[in-house]
């Protein structure tokens, strides 16, 4: 056994270092709507699709009282669909701001195909964003071999369903031969719940809400407090392997193969 496919997220983890995409652009569409929601909040539930993480936004204690104090009444699903429908277009006209090449993405891709693995991603962003960031990528030379939109799945994270539709249009013979690599707990679920290795990203992505300038600025002794502060997000999911960014990849994919060939599968460390 070894492995055959590296199935990836998007944004926090081969671009768009510190995930801001998702989340400033959710914090500008409910002030849209006269609605204050801070980045901290907007990051509580990211990796989710963005119909889900706007009624997961409105279910928020804080944000939940402003709404009931302007509208004298609980939100629905319409409310949902109204700030929906308005992030969705701020999104896909502003997500190319948010798509630089996380540091070490390119080199990473690269030498997973020299290894002979196929590459995968799923996103939670819809599919008319993921079009429009994956443009983006293309130009940087960040390419998949499959790419699965939130919104083409039944049940998108942290149900298994995009992880899944990877193995079948990549034709991989056994889930336990990919890894997926994302950076919320989330999206770790899936990767877990669909039978795979999983690695979180602790500094790249969601968990630490870093600029790329503000994480190169670090000391080791502060990206030491992210670090910790970061795993514990993720201890709920149990992923398999932390790693600062997508550049250290390459040395867990080299650990996990050791681990297949003396017959580990993903299931062995639940």
């Amino acid at each position: 056994m070894h492995l055959e496919a590296l199935i990836f997220d998007w944004a926090g983890t081969l671009v768009d270092f510190g995930s801001f995409a998702p989340t400033q652009i959710l914090v500008e569409a409910f002030k849209c709507f006269d609605l204050t929601l801070n980045l901290d909040q907007a990051r509580s539930a990211m990796g989710i699709g963005k119909w889900d993480h706007i009624k997961a936004m409105l279910e928020l204690p804080e944000v939940h009282a402003q709404f009931v104090a302007l509208h004298d009444r609980q939100p629905d699903d319409n409310d949902v669909d109204r700030i929906y429908n308005t992030f969705l277009p701020m999104q896909n006209e502003r997500v190319g701001e948010f798509s630089a090449a996380i540091p070490g993405a390119r080199e990473t891709l690269s030498w997973a195909r020299r290894q002979g693995l196929k590459i995968g991603s799923c996103s939670g962003y819809p599919r008319l964003v993921l079009d429009n960031l994956l443009q983006h990528a293309h130009r940087q030379q960040v390419l998949v071999d499959y790419h699965v939109a939130f919104d083409e799945v039944p049940q998108a994270r942290p149900w298994p369903a995009m992880a899944l539709e990877n193995v079948i249009r990549l034709e991989i013979r056994n889930v336990s031969a990919c890894v997926k690599i994302d950076d919320t707990a989330v999206g770790i679920e899936e990767g877990r719940n669909a039978g795979m290795w999983t690695v979180g990203l602790l500094l790249s992505g969601n968990a630490a809400g870093l600029t790329e300038l503000e994480f190169l600025a670090l000391d080791e002794t502060s990206r030491q407090t992210l670090r910790d502060r970061a795993a514990a997000t993720f201890a709920h999911a149990q992923p398999h392997y932390l790693i600062d960014t997508v550049a250290q990849l390459p040395a867990v994919i080299e650990q996990i193969n050791e681990r297949m060939a003396q017959g580990e599968h993903p299931s062995d460390s639940l």
